[in-house]
């Protein structure tokens, strides 16, 4: 939330091994943002829910956003970018809402407190029907190896390709602070982001390094922050 509180100064951090990249890209989900902090003690119950969401909806993608703007309080959140919290502040202009945490954006088009479950249903509903009113746009990520290759289809609009770096699960143990005693599990944890290209409506091929993450995503999204499709490569083995 947008409260402000001292912050924790301890923390063990258990990571599961690195997950290579496979060849086949998941479908087209819709994107669920989730801007998050371990310092912040309403932020847990959304992480939670983040977590449900994984597992139960395959359909839907789940990105972890860390932000950074509670660390100068005390406690550094290992996994809080300053890209996280840009990416917030752009949405936060472009949905007209206050910057606080947990909140989950939906499909770059809807928000809601990450925690309240009738909210985020609501919102997963209405930006469901926001990206059908849109031409739809196939998009694909695949690895070639050395790095990965994004491939966009011809189609109406334009837009701006994101990649996103993401790890699969962490375990941190807190010891101080408002959360402390708390065992947080986290998941798909983003750790990178940044723009490849322009999309124009043209058919579009781009490969890129790796990005820093277990995992990868790619997402193509309009100006005013409507996601218009995203694909994600999954583990090896699934």
């Amino acid at each position: 939330m947008k409260w402000f509180v001292p912050l924790l100064l301890g923390v063990v951090i258990e990571a599961v091994a690195s997950v290579p990249f496979a060849m086949a890209a998941a479908g087209d989900p819709l994107v669920l943002e989730l801007f998050t902090s371990q310092g912040c003690s309403s932020c847990p119950p959304a992480d939670r829910y983040l977590g449900e969401l994984q597992r139960e909806r395959p359909d839907v993608l789940v990105l972890d956003f860390h932000i950074d703007y509670w660390d100068s309080l005390g406690w550094k959140d290992p996994f809080s970018m300053p890209a996280a919290t840009a990416r917030q502040q752009t949405y936060d202009r472009l949905l007209g809402s206050e910057v606080y945490t947990p909140q989950l954006v939906v499909g770059g088009s809807r928000q809601a407190v990450g925690s309240d479950q009738d909210a985020v249903a609501a919102a997963i509903a209405e930006a469901t029907a926001d990206r059908a009113a849109l031409p739809p746009v196939a998009l694909g990520l695949s690895d070639r190896g050395s790095g990965l290759t994004v491939d966009a289809a011809s189609g109406s609009g334009s837009g701006e390709i994101w990649l996103v770096g993401y790890d699969d699960r962490h375990v941190t143990a807190i010891g101080r602070g408002e959360n402390g005693g708390l065992t947080e599990t986290e998941v798909d944890i983003v750790r990178s982001i940044r723009p490849i290209a322009m999309w124009s409506g043209g058919a579009l091929h781009v490969d890129v390094p790796r990005p820093a993450g277990q995992r990868a995503a790619v997402l193509l999204q309009q100006a005013d922050g409507r996601i218009r499709a995203a694909a994600a490569l999954s583990s090896a083995g699934s």
